[in-house]
């Protein structure tokens, strides 16, 4: 008799875990492996934010529960960062919740709004967690095709009538992982009235809101005009202050929504410790020089990445935001294939394109989560290698 549910026997495998498994194989062996694999930044979190958290942790109500859908002082400085970055006028009674990252609130999201069997408009490529949240509220997911062609802006008319019908929310992902697509406020717009015109729930992951170059400025979906009817927007701050562990994020839009997710995680747990909410407070109300400085080394890594990567023949894209290059594998190889010949063979992990779903075949996706001097190895390790003798496995 086994005790596992079937829900997760059915998980599909997680790559990242297959990867880092060979990582430790390959470093009992003496192999000095650069781990370009998971979007995890390398750059430390603020000195005035951990400054905050330990002034905050030495008060001992802050060690109470919080309120399940954030304190005020933290979903205040979402409403204020939200007009402030956007001109949105938010009610943070009623409007603005905290979660313990946008992956936690997005899986939990799909738990308080999905019955068995509803359908979800996945994007294709898009990040893993969407389908996985999908699976374990027992939905299913439709793709949302994505390509190059198209500058990876959704392909409504590639979805079937009766599948966009029937769906009960769309996810989309702008600044873009994996594809680091950027988009601006028409394809929104675009969004809004697609999701009105088939009655769904617009679901937006701005995990990298803040992270972008040249003068790119991400917009918000809640610009749009009358967006709060049909949408809610997920923020971190785990990529723009550098504060994955930390576990702190929001959702902002939908009144009825915002209510369905707090009275779910009321009774799954009781929102973040105190001093962390306080502490991203003050991150959002600071003036994001410490952003701009982060998105400055982003960027100079960005180009010296993707330099090397034209000069080798390697294609890819140059974005306008994220912490990712997405790039096109050589011919004749797969996207599995050329990241296994790359981890065995120069001892770098990229993530394959596969991973993201079955439109990212054919890419790799590369983290610019190391030093320039880091770098330098990588680009010189991948010179090296004869991309003739890559075989589809």
């Amino acid at each position: 008799m086994s005790f596992v549910s079937d829900k997760v026997k059915n998980l599909p495998p997680y790559l990242f875990s297959a990867f880092q498994q060979k990582k430790k194989e390959l470093e009992a062996d003496g192999v000095d492996v650069i781990d370009l694999g998971i979007g995890a930044p390398d750059l430390p979190t603020p000195d005035f934010v951990i400054d905050r958290l330990t002034e905050e942790s030495r008060i001992s109500e802050n060690h109470r529960y919080s309120t399940y859908s954030g304190c005020m002082e933290f979903k205040h400085a979402v409403a204020d960062f939200y007009k402030k970055q956007y001109d949105v006028d938010l009610n943070p009674d009623t409007e603005v919740m905290a979660v313990i990252g946008s992956k936690e609130g997005i899986a939990n999201l799909m738990q308080a709004i999905l019955n068995p069997n509803d359908t979800v408009l996945v994007p294709d490529p898009g990040y893993p967690v969407y389908r996985t949240a999908v699976h374990l509220a027992g939905g299913e997911s439709v793709s949302l095709p994505l390509d190059i062609q198209s500058d990876y802006i959704p392909l409504y008319d590639h979805v079937e009538d009766a599948s966009a019908q029937r769906a009960k929310l769309m996810l989309l992902n702008y600044p873009s992982n994996p594809t680091a697509a950027t988009v601006h406020l028409n394809t929104f717009l675009k969004a809004i009235t697609f999701a009105r015109e088939n009655n769904l729930l617009l679901v937006h992951d701005a995990a990298y809101d803040l992270v972008t170059y040249n003068g790119y400025k991400a917009p918000s979906v809640m610009q749009v005009s009358g967006a709060k009817e049909n949408a809610v927007e997920f923020g971190s701050l785990s990529k723009s202050f550098n504060m994955t562990g930390w576990r702190i994020g929001y959702m902002v839009g939908n009144k009825e929504i915002i209510k369905a997710l707090s009275t779910f995680k009321s009774n799954i747990d009781t929102c973040q410790f105190l001093p962390i909410q306080k502490a991203a407070a003050t991150a959002l109300k600071s003036d994001f020089s410490e952003v701009a400085k982060n998105n400055k080394i982003y960027q100079e890594r960005m180009e010296k990445l993707h330099k090397a990567f034209q000069e080798i023949g390697i294609y890819a894209e140059k974005p306008n935001g994220t912490i990712f290059l997405w790039a096109k594998v050589p011919d004749g190889s797969t996207s599995m294939s050329f990241a296994n010949k790359l981890l065995e063979e120069a001892g770098v992990i990229v993530t394959p394109g596969n991973a993201f779903g079955s439109r990212g075949e054919g890419f790799i996706r590369v983290a610019l989560t190391v030093t320039v001097e880091r770098l330098d190895d990588v680009i010189e390790r991948i010179q090296k290698l004869d991309f003739r003798e890559v075989t589809q496995k």
